[in-house]
């Protein structure tokens, strides 16, 4: 078990590894496009059209903080920094899932229910 704090810097680790990868996606889509022009002989395509500076920036530092998040909240579920590190990758996903759980009392209706009444058995009363 991981304290809050090194499950917090691990899941931001891991919201940093998972950024690098889709960063790495957009480098390696404009990496393509480049040799695919060379080839035609036609005109380099610019970096600004895979990459997004503000909003890419934006998007990576929510993803840390996320990752940071999670991390801290499960940090008594984690056993160990590899799991720590993949719960901070997966955080965006992870805190949505748990966003839209259902509670005890909504789980035989289904989310976002207000009838408390019970599970429906199908009997008349």
């Amino acid at each position: 078990m991981l304290g809050w704090l090194e499950g917090a810097a691990c899941g931001a680790g891991g919201g940093l590894i998972a950024e690098a990868v889709v960063t790495f996606g957009r480098l390696k889509a404009w990496q393509q496009a480049r040799h695919t022009a060379r080839a035609r002989e036609a005109q380099l395509p610019r970096l600004d059209m895979f990459v997004d500076p503000l909003a890419d920036s934006l998007a990576a530092l929510l993803r840390v903080l996320l990752g940071g998040v999670a991390g801290c909240l499960l940090h008594a579920q984690v056993t160990g920094v590899y799991a720590a590190v993949a719960v901070g990758a997966s955080a965006p996903a992870l805190l949505a899932q748990v966003g839209r759980a259902a509670t005890p009392v909504e789980a035989p209706h289904g989310p976002g229910s207000t009838d408390s009444s019970g599970p429906d058995t199908g009997e008349a009363t």
